[in-house]
């Protein structure tokens, strides 16, 4: 069961979350919060897996609720919730260790199926929209540094480009001609050498640093 809180600062979005949610045999929403310091209060206590966590909310917003939630904690996943596709606080919570972002108009199969995702530890990279809020967002803010890369090998950094191009470990592994036990040794290694919390983190370093442009 994969427990959910959500944040958001609109009662009629976190009810119709709520209701979306309710209707998955595997997910449990387990608390709500109408702004990013009640959020905080109630991770103790409830313990989530994943929270849905609106960007723009009064009092905390989600961007410092996120970096202050995960600089505490590597349990816990975000996924941040955003009404514009190009919102420059998108690109700052990935790198602040967000799992990733939806939109709020996203239809509920997609949701239920994106919180799956992120609760086994992957991130929403695949998603056109997602691909190009960080193509836009990190180009205009990119530092070129590619010494973050150095410690990576070769093969390495081939997987990592190709990650951050959307694809998944299954197109990996047929692309790249190698099992999928070894596309999960490549990406772990990866995340290890950059000390990046997990493949969102890692996709903005490769961005950052020019590996993908």
């Amino acid at each position: 069961m994969i427990r959910v809180m959500i944040a958001d600062d609109d009662a009629l979005i976190r009810e119709g979350l709520r209701m979306i949610l309710d209707q998955a045999p595997d997910i449990e929403v387990v608390a709500v919060a109408e702004n990013g310091s009640e959020a905080l209060r109630q991770v103790g206590p409830h313990r989530p897996d994943v929270i849905l966590m609106d960007i723009r909310m009064p009092e905390l917003d989600g961007l410092e609720a996120t970096r202050r939630l995960l600089a505490s904690s590597d349990h816990v996943k975000v996924i941040i919730l955003t009404t514009f596709e190009f919102d420059e606080y998108v690109f700052q919570a990935l790198r602040a260790g967000a799992s990733g972002f939806l939109l709020k108009r996203i239809e509920p199969e997609r949701l239920i199926e994106a919180i799956g995702v992120v609760a086994r530890g992957e991130a929403l990279l695949a998603p056109s929209v997602t691909k190009r809020v960080i193509e836009e967002i990190s180009r205009r803010q990119r530092s070129h540094q590619p010494e973050l890369l150095s410690a990576l090998t070769a093969r390495e950094k081939e997987v990592l480009e190709m990650i951050a191009r959307g694809l998944s470990n299954d197109e990996l592994s047929e692309q790249l001609f190698i099992s999928a036990n070894t596309v999960k040794t490549h990406v772990k290694r990866i995340l290890l050498k950059l000390g990046a919390r997990d493949r969102a983190q890692a996709v903005v370093m490769a961005y950052e640093a020019g590996l993908v442009t």
